[in-house]
């Protein structure tokens, strides 16, 4: 899979930097407009940071003709990212089945502390012709 963003990843400004079967990196720089208050990343844009990389991470290791979406998602809040800094997020697969994937995204913040843990399901389905 390319590293080319979603049209909503490319939205909130979201860019991959490394897309392997076993890992999926990426980044996001913390602006106002993705912030709450006081100007800390929003929990909902941290949530959609991980989700797309997850995404991205299960389409790298789908069978040819199948697709997926998510259908499961918990997240661990454990500190802010603040406006001006960059998030980061490395995405590894815990479990990697015919019909779903569970993948971990680890969010850390510039400075290197874990500011969330999100883990997903995806479902792997047969893509509509």
């Amino acid at each position: 899979m390319d590293k080319t963003p979603l049209p909503f990843a490319k939205l909130i400004g979201l860019e991959i930097t490394e897309v392997t079967p076993e890992r999926v990196t990426a980044s996001l720089k913390v602006r106002d407009d993705l912030c709450t208050r006081p100007a800390i990343l929003h929990g909902g844009a941290i949530m959609t940071f991980a989700d797309t990389v997850g995404a991205y991470a299960t389409v790298a290791n789908l069978p040819a003709g199948m697709t997926t979406t998510t259908i499961e998602s918990k997240t661990n809040f454990f500190a802010a990212v603040p406006v001006g800094d960059t998030a980061k997020a490395e995405c590894t697969p815990l479990h990697r089945g015919r019909t779903t994937m569970v993948w971990q995204t680890r969010i850390s913040r510039g400075d290197g502390k874990l500011a969330a843990i999100v883990t997903q399901t995806q479902l792997v389905m047969p893509a509509r012709q």
